[in-house]
């Protein structure tokens, strides 16, 4: 056996698919195995890989047991003279394991090979070579001077930014996406150190193969894409303390007494700063415009006040007292900025409707709370009246001004729909115009383009081509095409990253429609993890339901904590009910959720997740026993046409087994 490939999944089932075409595609020509290790993942994944890669080795983990345990248990079956670990969220050029094969059986002092990575918009991922974390490294690194200074041999020693990235060198560092090892290697060095749970295991098993006298080595004369899903994180207090953690044990481990000691202060350093600037910018993002619509509209009221009490003092006699601006301008603003958030104003993208809506419907309220005050605490309707046109017109001001710059969390929701070219055959681009169509996808297709220029094609199906990939440049610029979507079952992988990384356009998004499956998957940067165009129920998912269906079950909650002496005589086991009260407020269960049974554990597996409920729809039907298809049609319904009326029917008609330990 040549080659072991070897991947640890955790849900990103999507993402696999394409990985393993990519892998099967790659294998033509080597006698190689392909083991899947799955850390208990709950999205499908394992049921996936079964149907339509029977010839995949999988070990089904029942928990998370990390990268380095996960990878080991495959190394310990592999029978291949090299072992490849892989990401899950990867495409490899189809004549890759011929080329880092044959490259390593020309070297034999090379104890690990990675390669040139790009993430899902074409551009390089300089961990594709790194050096090792020393001290002065990490400093450089921590301190922003390798930002600062990328090509320079002295600050940019953590990415080696100073080596050509087209060219092969010996390098300190491989990355864990990629990381071809040799066997033999691995068997006197030891496998992976399980100390590591996710991250430094690939800088502590580079320093060994060096140690053991092998040379690491960095091959660009083969790409993957690398969609580099866990960024998402990096922005969070989690990833920072355990990716630099696993430094600390790093460099405990490999350094020397006085320089962990160094090490760690400067880590320990790191992890305060880091993790202060991650707390601080997400809060910053998350109050930045309900702040400012605080600061705007308390100030439109003072200054409408100050002008409508001036106006008419004289002839009605007008005063507001000091404490008006004190007390009952925050209360209303904090009323229109609540109805605002109810109204979905607040999520991504942003749409002025739902604004426009957020606040005439807390104006509403305010009237009607106004008309029941005593006489002595209503003090202008008028007033409130022109606070409401002030917020309709500084609240959507101040969005579209910030819209201007193009802020990434910040932009407008629009009508225009992105422009779209297909590459590939004509039968395999119009199977995937099709997926767009009925998913509903804002795009607006212009039309296909042949894979290749000497591809024979009838007369009559040319005329459905604007042209051949050779073109795509320059109808790129003449159509000001926004995303191109690339048929894998027809084009290779080089080619598609060749034209990902030669089109000069920095808006330009790119996808990849795998063979025969029912999602189109890309990944506009390394910051986030991809879109789909995906024929899947994704309605219960959406931020305005899923904020409902939260606000929901906190109002459930509180009632039923109110009545619970009454609830004592009604509900069963109602001690359990006290329970579920506290897990629904902490937010580890909903009291609606899927209908779930141990006889069909997979029912839900395509499903779109959500939180384990109490009560599921089946709770709505009296007496009734479902089969396993009935089962899956119900929780298909509920996520697809979720409606919080819904959730209230199912509650009431089973709101005696509310103390249920969770839905079966």
């Amino acid at each position: 056996m040549d080659l072991s490939i070897i991947i640890v999944n955790y849900n990103v089932k999507y993402f696999l698919e394409q990985a393993l075409h990519s892998v099967f595609r790659a294998c033509r020509n080597i006698d190689a195995e392909v083991y899947l290790v799955d850390n208990n993942s709950v999205d499908g994944s394992v049921e996936m890989v079964r149907n339509k890669f029977p010839l995949v080795k999988i070990i089904e983990n029942k928990e998370n047991i990390g990268f380095s345990k996960a990878n080991n248990q495959a190394i310990g079956k592999a029978t291949g003279k090299y072992i490849l670990l892989l990401n899950p969220d990867t495409v490899v050029e189809e004549d890759t394991f011929e080329k880092v094969i044959s490259f390593m059986t020309n070297h034999p002092d090379a104890g690990g090979l990675g390669v040139k990575m790009i993430d899902g918009n074409g551009k390089f991922l300089p961990e594709s070579k790194r050096g090792l974390p020393t001290p002065s490294a990490a400093f450089y690194k921590i301190f922003g001077l390798s930002a600062l200074f990328p090509n320079s041999s002295l600050f940019g020693k953590y990415h080696l930014g100073y080596l050509d990235k087209d060219k092969i060198h010996q390098v300190e560092v491989l990355s864990g996406a990629f990381m071809l090892l040799r066997k033999d290697v691995l068997d006197k060095i030891g496998l992976l150190d399980e100390n590591f749970f996710m991250y430094g295991e690939d800088i502590d098993l580079s320093f060994r193969i060096i140690k053991a006298g092998y040379k690491n080595y960095y091959f660009p004369e083969t790409r993957i894409i690398h969609y580099k899903g866990e960024s998402t994180k990096k922005s969070s207090v989690n990833y920072v303390f355990v990716f630099y953690n696993a430094m600390i044990i790093f460099a405990k481990k490999h350094f020397s007494q006085k320089n962990a000691r160094l090490f760690t202060l400067l880590i320990n350093l790191a992890i305060y700063l880091r993790a202060t600037l991650a707390i601080i910018v997400r809060f910053a993002k998350m109050i930045f415009l309900p702040a400012t619509d605080f600061i705007l509209l308390w100030g439109g009221m003072y200054v409408l006040k100050n002008y409508w009490q001036n106006s008419v003092k004289e002839s009605a006699g007008l005063h507001f007292p000091h404490e008006f601006m004190i007390y009952v301008v925050p209360v209303y603003v904090l009323i229109w900025l609540c109805s605002i958030y109810l109204s979905g104003g607040y999520d991504r993208p942003i749409r002025l409707s739902k604004i426009i809506r957020g606040i005439f419907s807390g104006t509403v309220f305010i009237l009607v709370v106004y008309a029941l005050l005593p006489e002595s605490y209503r003090f202008s309707r008028a007033l409130i009246l022109l606070g409401t046109f002030w917020a309709s017109v500084s609240i959507v001001g101040i969005r579209l001004f910030i819209n201007i710059f193009k802020l990434k969390n910040f932009v407008l929701e629009t009508n225009d729909k992105k422009r779209v070219l297909i590459v590939g055959e004509l039968e395999e681009g119009k199977r995937v115009l099709t997926l767009l169509n009925i998913g509903n996808s804002k795009t607006n297709f212009i039309g296909f383009v042949k894979p290749d220029s000497k591809s024979n094609t009838s007369s009559e199906d040319s005329k459905s081509f604007l042209g051949n990939i050779e073109q795509l440049n320059e109808m790129v610029m003449i159509y000001d095409i926004r995303e191109i979507i690339f048929c894998a079952k027809n084009i290779p992988v080089w080619q598609i990253i060749n034209q990902m990384s030669q089109i000069n356009k920095g808006e330009l998004e790119y996808k990849i429609a795998p063979p025969e499956s029912l999602y189109i998957i890309g990944s506009n940067s390394v910051n986030n993890h991809g879109d789909l165009y995906i024929i899947d129920i994704n309605a219960i998912t959406k931020s305005v339901n899923k904020r409902n269906k939260r606000l929901f079950d906190i109002a459930v909650s509180l009632l039923l904590s109110a009545f619970f002496p009454v609830l004592l005589f009604v509900v069963r086991n109602p001690f359990a009910l006290l329970e579920n009260i506290f897990k629904v407020l902490t937010g580890k269960v909903s009291w609606i959720g899927y209908y779930q049974q141990i006889v069909a554990p997979n029912t839900t597996s395509h499903l779109p997740l959500i939180k384990r409920g109490i009560l599921s729809p089946l709770d709505a039907i009296k007496n009734f026993k479902p089969d396993e298809s009935t089962i899956a049609h119900l929780n298909l319904l509920y996520a697809k046409d979720y409606q919080l009326l819904n959730d209230l029917n199912i509650l009431l008609k089973g709101f005696r087994s509310l103390g249920r330990s969770g839905s079966k």
